[in-house]
């Protein structure tokens, strides 16, 4: 039809332009282009220098394998890569990088000089090319290694260059980028310069906890748990934080497969979902976690930019993150006082400085990583967690008050508790897709030490005494520990409900009360009324919007248990896709909540002390909800407080 537009064959100069912006976004991506090559080659000592925020001067200095004339020659020709020769390759991807495009790409947008020497070769080559074009290029002497420079990028792209950023956050990108090649290869030495000022540097010794302390810092590195599972063809490897140090967002996770950086929704799911119950709502955790498996199982071919993946198993690499870290959280931690003693440093072994033009900086010490103590190498699958044990608070009723109502929170003398094999509690991930169901290999237990060391057998607790009848005073050692003996025993109680078999227990009403939400959460009820039975409810529709409900959850009275029901009717409208583990596992906790000893009660000093004990063994850190239990003070800090000490 006349009016249409014809059909052009763009020139290639205009299709490696938009290739381009596929590959290098930004300064950052030409960063982590040029070091994943670096580290393909096998490189031991990677320098990175950046100038005015990566468009100015970006160098890359390693002393890999290094190239021939002829390689070099080709080497920025689009599809051109020495990591793949046939489909079949791309079943078992074992290099950072394999598809060929990250040089010619970035060679269009800018001008490049490169030096490249092979091992054991006498002479290198030197090249420079211009918009993807080469300008010069002669064999000379150099180092073995690769020298790459970039300078000018987006030169011939204004476009491009009006939607960068101010030169620091460029350079602060880059300098990010850098780390999470760092970070995935422990046993390459890194080192960052920006603008003459060193960034980083890691000592390239192999150990991940070296470069966590180097990369991200002393304190987080101090406060991180070890992570370690093996399920199958997965093995987690890592390390998070303490729920005492969440963040705000999520930018201190990091996640990596076969060593390569990902961002995964699926695994930040697991880790977040780990964390339930230990942090209060919009914190986040802090991880480096290294998932291992085999080339086959996952496919790195789904961006350019190759920093998502898929995986052949998604429900298996959910379950193995969750009870990796689970496992982790799970394990008994000291009082806060006792772990807070400074690591001693261990000095880093000197290697050869990476060529570069910036001399080298001290060597930084090693981190005394604080990790669980406990058996490696033991099967935790088959390990059955123990019984949290539960206190017995008995508080004189109130007048009025009834006193024939169960209380979950008396256990004087429990009944034993024989969870069926396979039933997890709140401890069950949710699935994956909705209705998924746990894969048979996750059917495990946590991860709980027979017999949990931490350093020296610590000195038993020793309760002081009770302040405004909420707050236990204990002293253990030489530090001074607070504790909530509300939320202590509420942890306590929603540990020992969630051991019980998977269906919460009911008790039946003497007198059916009538329940009358408004229509749409009626409407939400009826339509979950299966699931809301097998929390424990006895809900029966009685017409017109009304129900009548004749059995409540043990632990719970008629008007706590109508409360729950408008907090589940709120939660199903607000998603219709219910959990069903979720919502067992919200219901727990209002249980808990409800028959913990309430403020404004005395307790006996039996029972104080007996609290006091599991709460210093490690056992209970965090309330249901994610607040702290205790709070410490050591005797130098109150020394602090008071002058004695400067």
């Amino acid at each position: 039809m006349p009016g249409l537009p014809k059909i052009n064959i763009l020139s290639p100069f205009v299709a490696d332009l938009i290739a381009a912006g596929e590959v290098v976004e930004r300064p950052a991506s030409v960063v982590k282009e040029l070091l994943e090559n670096a580290v393909d080659a096998g490189a031991r000592n990677v320098t990175l220098e950046l100038r005015g925020g990566g468009r100015e001067y970006i160098r890359v200095t390693d002393d890999g394998c290094g190239m021939s004339p002829e390689d070099a020659g080709i080497a920025f020709l689009r599809h051109a890569t020495s990591k793949l020769s046939d489909a079949r390759g791309l079943e078992a991807i074992g290099t950072l990088g394999f598809r060929g495009e990250a040089l010619a790409a970035i060679s269009s947008v800018s001008h490049i000089e490169l030096s490249s020497c092979e091992r054991g070769a006498g002479l290198g080559v030197r090249m420079k090319l211009d918009a993807g074009e080469i300008s010069d290029m002669y064999e000379t002497g150099c180092p073995e290694g690769t020298t790459m420079i970039v300078r000018g990028l987006f030169y011939n792209t204004p476009a491009r260059l009006k939607f960068m950023k101010t030169d620091r956050a460029e350079g602060a990108a880059c300098v990010q980028s850098a780390l999470r090649c760092a970070l995935g290869r422990p046993d390459v030495s890194f080192r960052c310069i920006r603008d003459g000022r060193e960034e980083f540097f890691t000592p390239g010794d192999g150990r991940r906890d070296s470069a966590v302390y180097a990369l991200l810092g002393r304190e987080l590195a101090a406060a991180m748990l070890e992570v370690e599972l093996e399920d199958g063809p997965f093995r987690v490897r890592g390390f998070v934080s303490e729920p005492a140090l969440a963040r705000g967002n999520r930018s201190a996770q990091y996640f990596f497969c076969n060593g390569r950086p990902i961002r995964s929704q699926l695994l930040q799911a697991a880790l977040e979902q780990a964390y339930r119950g230990t942090m209060l709502t919009g914190r986040f955790p802090a991880c480096v976690l290294y998932i291992e498996l085999a080339p086959a199982a996952v496919d790195v071919n789904v961006h350019p930019a190759k920093t998502e993946v898929r995986f052949s198993d998604e429900r298996r690499a959910y379950d193995a993150v969750y009870y990796a870290v689970r496992g982790a959280l799970e394990t008994p931690q000291p009082p806060a006082a006792q772990a807070r003693e400074e690591p001693e440093p261990v000095q880093t072994p000197e290697r050869p400085a990476p060529r570069g033009e910036v001399s080298p900086m001290p060597a930084r010490p090693e981190p005394s990583v604080e990790r669980p103590v406990g058996d490696r190498g033991v099967d935790y699958r088959r390990i059955k967690p123990p019984e949290p044990p539960i206190l017995t608070f008995r508080a004189e009723p109130a007048p009025g008050e009834p006193s024939a109502r169960p209380d979950p929170g008396s256990f004087s003398e429990p009944a034993p508790v024989s969870p069926a094999p396979q039933a997890r509690g709140s401890s069950e991930p949710p699935a994956a897709r909705a209705a998924a169901e746990p894969s048979e290999q996750a059917q495990t237990s946590l991860p709980v030490p027979a017999e949990p060391i931490f350093g020296a057998e610590p000195e038993p607790p020793r309760v002081i005494g009770e302040a405004l009848e909420l707050y236990v005073l204990v002293q253990q050692g030489d530090a001074l520990i607070i504790i909530d003996k509300h939320a202590a025993h509420e942890r306590m109680i929603y540990d020992r409900l969630r051991l019980r078999e998977a269906e919460v227990m009911s008790q039946v009403l003497l007198e059916p009360a009538p329940y009358r939400p408004d229509r749409a959460a009626a409407g939400a009820l009826e339509e979950e009324l299966e699931l809301i039975n097998e929390l424990g409810f006895g809900l029966e529709p009685f017409g017109e919007g009304t129900f009548m409900l004749r059995a409540v959850p043990e632990g719970l009275d008629a008007p706590e248990a109508l409360a729950a029901l408008d907090e589940l009717a709120s939660s199903l409208l607000s998603s219709r896709r219910p959990d069903k583990a979720a919502a067992r596992d919200e219901l727990l906790k209002t249980v808990a909540c409800k028959a913990a000893i309430k403020a404004g009660r005395s307790s006996a000093r039996e029972e104080l002390q007996r609290l006091a004990e599991a709460v210093c063994s490690g056992r209970v850190r965090y309330c249901p909800h994610g607040r702290p239990v205790s709070w410490s003070l050591t005797r130098r800090e109150l020394d602090k407080q008071f002058r004695r000490i400067l």
